[in-house]
């Protein structure tokens, strides 16, 4: 058999269940967009970036220490963005979410590739990648005059710009958490591809679901700690499952 055949098989009762769903939840995580080429946080530092440590650069102290350095990693890391494209993970993401009541579209990531791809309702956990904001009050800001400075200043307090991100040690924004945990609360199918299951509070959104009787899958290359719970576990990539998925789902359309 050729390798580039599927070696997943997709469990009926999940295509059944998922057909029916009035409310689908989907977190993704960093697997999904190392499909379309983006590095994953921990294995994004090459060239001149080799030498530092992820950790030690998203940080607000890292910012506080050195803001220019801190700024010009970002605008490397949004180059490297904006250069790739949504794959078959993300368009399969955008087909179910017009085959479904509901769906609402949990995010790790900060490329902003869901709503690229054509996702309309995107919780962004993390932030983005391409928004900027104030580093005082928090505000974001879309434009801003260009001095030279790096980073360059908020043109109303004058306070240092920063990437609307969630940098280590701080909190998830309040409305997106928020939005996030009721959704996992009341959905009937929660689908987690592309994460480890280790980054929290997200890693308990779907044991959250399933506490609550929805249908939970898996869908990663790799275990991951959701596994000891009861969820369907579909082993592979995101571009090859979830287009099996809606076709195994919905086979006459």
């Amino acid at each position: 058999m050729s390798n580039d055949q599927p070696t997943f098989s997709i469990p009926p009762e999940l295509c059944d269940v998922l057909r029916s769903a009035r409310h689908v939840v989907v977190l993704t995580g960093a697997g999904i967009s190392a499909e379309s080429g983006v590095p994953t946080f921990r294995d994004g530092l090459t060239g001149l970036w080799a030498q530092y440590n992820p950790q030690e650069l998203a940080t607000p102290r890292a910012f506080a220490r050195d803001p220019k350095l801190v700024w010009e990693w970002y605008l490397w890391r949004r180059e490297l963005v904006s250069k790739v494209q949504p794959n078959a993970g993300h368009q399969a993401l955008v087909e179910l979410e017009r085959r479904v009541p509901r769906l609402t579209l949990i995010t790790q990531n900060v490329d902003g590739l869901h709503q690229r791809a054509g996702n309309r309702r995107v919780v962004e956990i993390h932030g983005n990648i391409m928004r900027t904001k104030c580093f005082g009050e928090g505000t974001v800001i879309e434009r801003w005059e260009e001095t030279g400075e790096i980073p360059p200043r908020c043109p109303k307090c004058g306070s240092m710009l920063r990437p609307d991100v969630v940098w280590f040690g701080e909190a998830l924004p309040d409305q997106a958490f928020n939005e996030a945990a009721l959704a996992s609360l009341a959905c009937n199918v929660f689908l987690s591809i592309g994460t480890s299951g280790l980054v929290e509070p997200a890693a308990s959104f779907p044991l959250v679901a399933l506490r609550r009787g929805a249908r939970v899958a898996l869908i990663n290359p790799e275990e991951t700690p959701l596994l000891s719970e009861n969820v369907d576990f579909l082993r592979g990539p995101a571009g090859s499952i979830l287009p099996a998925l809606l076709r195994e789902t919905w086979p006459n359309s």
